[in-house]
């Protein structure tokens, strides 16, 4: 088969085709070897990335005046004016320049998205291409297969992805995935066999991950996600009003999920049940208002690093402290242990990490991302240009997202940055193909 049966040529907006090849090489180098040969992948990343903007800037009219540019702008605006402060307030703690790309990074998918074209067929190659990926990586990094041996026998792997928080993430968010597209996987056409098989491995790989990840976040998002996306398949129609989902592929897919679900639980159960319940304790005194006397444990550096951090909030409301402020928290904190601070440079939060570093007005830009992208997927999707799995996805992903940016901050490490831009690129090249159909059709 020629590549253009599985690449589609823009299908939205004019790229001249050497320099859409070009990109589009880039795309797939970093989405496939991003965490299978990070070296590798970083660079086409970075190529990808300021190609990509560039390319929007000059080419992408209709497109460059749009929300995610002036976002882009906010963000880099509100950085240096936080650096801006901080410098004249206490240039000791602020770094020579301001890290623009602390924020900035958050929107790689503006290039993601200019090199998918506008095409769904694209998007689900890119999506299916990192997942083989990080597949792969399981064998490759770390201590390779030996990893998965490690996690049968009891213990907490992360397949060398930074630690087991972000192996787990990352697979948690493949099994949603695999969730969501259990329809179009099992769905009646060509390489059926093959598409079956495919799911039922990525399915079974990816519920044994997580559960070997022993990462309670990814738990909780999972458990409380992968309900509503089953609900969602049960009640959807067709315009005829037919299911939209054959019930007999839903039950025989949650069948198959169940049984990987409580055999490997049955194998790791001695390990799950104590993960769950080591801190069952620290839980009841937190219940019971008792935070002080909560002690330094997973849980509980996590509940005194965020004392911590708005103590430094209150100080510094609006704009915060600087790019440096999670180490600042950390650092100069008087009454954390230096055992903590030894070991721990972040605040196990996303979200109180942008406000202890850029304020109100930092948490603000972060809220309107996350509106712009839901409005402009939702837009999308009631255009008919996204395919309403696709759009179930991504609001699948937001929920997930949110809650383990909760307990640990994904968005601040390359890992996490992977993911969003990988999804939402996917998602927003829908939205530009809409709205330019939308211009076209205004005449």
């Amino acid at each position: 088969m020629k590549p253009q049966d599985y690449w589609e040529y823009p299908v939205a907006w004019r790229c001249p085709k050497s320099l859409a090849a070009l990109g589009a090489i880039a795309l797939l180098g970093y989405a496939f070897f991003r965490l299978l040969w990070p070296e590798v992948g970083s660079s086409a990343e970075t190529g990808m990335a300021v190609l990509g903007l560039l390319s929007v800037l000059i080419l992408g009219r209709g497109i460059r005046n749009g929300g995610a540019l002036w976002l882009l702008l906010a963000a880099i605006a509100v950085q240096v004016l936080s650096w801006w402060l901080g410098h004249m307030d206490h240039p000791q703690w602020v770094a020579d320049n301001p890290k623009v790309d602390r924020l900035a990074k958050l929107f790689i998918f503006i290039a993601v998205a200019w090199w998918l074209g506008g095409s769904t067929r694209n998007t689900l190659v890119l999506w299916c291409l990192a997942v083989v990926g990080l597949l792969l990586s399981t064998v490759v990094q770390g201590d390779g297969l030996n990893e998965w041996v490690r996690g049968f026998d009891g213990h907490r792997v992360g397949f060398g992805v930074r630690n087991g928080q972000h192996g787990a993430m990352l697979f948690g968010i493949v099994l949603l995935g695999m969730a969501v597209f259990t329809p179009r996987c099992l769905a009646p056409g060509r390489r059926r066999i093959a598409r079956v098989i495919g799911w039922g491995l990525v399915v079974g790989l990816s519920a044994i991950a997580v559960m070997i990840g022993q990462t309670r976040a990814v738990w909780l998002a999972l458990a409380l996600v992968l309900p509503l996306v089953l609900l969602v398949w049960f009640i959807s129609r067709r315009r005829d009003g037919r299911p939209l989902v054959s019930r007999r592929v839903l039950l025989a897919s949650s069948a198959v999920l169940l049984v990987v679900v409580v055999g490997a639980g049955n194998l790791l159960k001695e390990p799950l049940l104590e993960r769950l319940n080591k801190e069952s304790s620290v839980i009841g005194m937190l219940l019971d208002g008792k935070i002080d006397e909560v002690p330094y444990t997973s849980i509980g550096i996590r509940i005194h690093s965020w004392q911590a951090a708005f103590e430094w909030i209150e100080k510094r409301p609006l704009f915060g402290w600087g790019g440096e402020a999670r180490g600042l928290v950390m650092d100069h904190t008087e009454w954390l242990p230096d055992s903590v601070k030894d070991k721990y440079g972040h605040l196990h939060n996303y979200f109180i990490e942008i406000w202890v570093a850029y304020g109100a007005v930092g948490l603000a830009l972060i809220a309107a991302l996350a509106v712009w992208i839901g409005h402009a997927t939702w837009q999308a999707w009631r255009g008919g240009v996204l395919p309403g799995d696709m759009a179930l996805f991504g609001a699948a992903f937001f929920v997930y997202w949110l809650v383990v940016n909760q307990f640990e901050s994904y968005n601040s490490f390359w890992t996490g940055v992977y993911a969003h831009n990988i999804i939402v690129g996917g998602l927003i090249t829908h939205y530009w193909r809409w709205q330019l159909q939308e211009r076209v059709a205004e005449g």
